[in-house]
């Protein structure tokens, strides 16, 4: 069994820094392609920053040369160093894990980030 745990979230002013975790636990998982979405109020979630396995890296247009996702196949960690955030940036963001072979899918319990103008 696969259990997800994210953290890092919070309130912090225009301009100010966040990090989020997102760690996977169990027996023989590995990660594979994850990322990361997020949902403001009264929104649909969308989709915020994918890692694949290579390391490589894609963000939706809004977040490209401030949000950074990277990963610790060590530890099964996937992360998000948020700069420069902007009100707008505030939601509830969520981890979305894939298994090495891309065949399970989980999600994290989400976060509240709050960014204050």
């Amino acid at each position: 069994q696969v259990h997800i745990v994210e953290s890092g979230g919070g309130l912090v002013q225009t301009g100010g820094s966040l990090r989020l975790s997102c760690a996977a636990s169990g027996s023989t998982f590995s990660l594979g392609t994850s990322g990361w979405y997020r949902a403001a109020p009264g929104k649909p979630r969308e989709w915020v920053a994918t890692i694949m396995k290579d390391s490589h890296a894609n963000y939706v247009d809004s977040v490209k040369g401030r949000f950074t996702v990277s990963r610790d196949n060590a530890k099964n960690t996937v992360y998000l160093q948020m700069n420069s955030l902007k009100p707008e940036d505030t939601a509830v963001y969520y981890c979305n894990i894939r298994d090495f072979g891309g065949i399970r899918e989980y999600w994290g319990q989400g976060t509240q980030v709050t960014v204050s103008s």
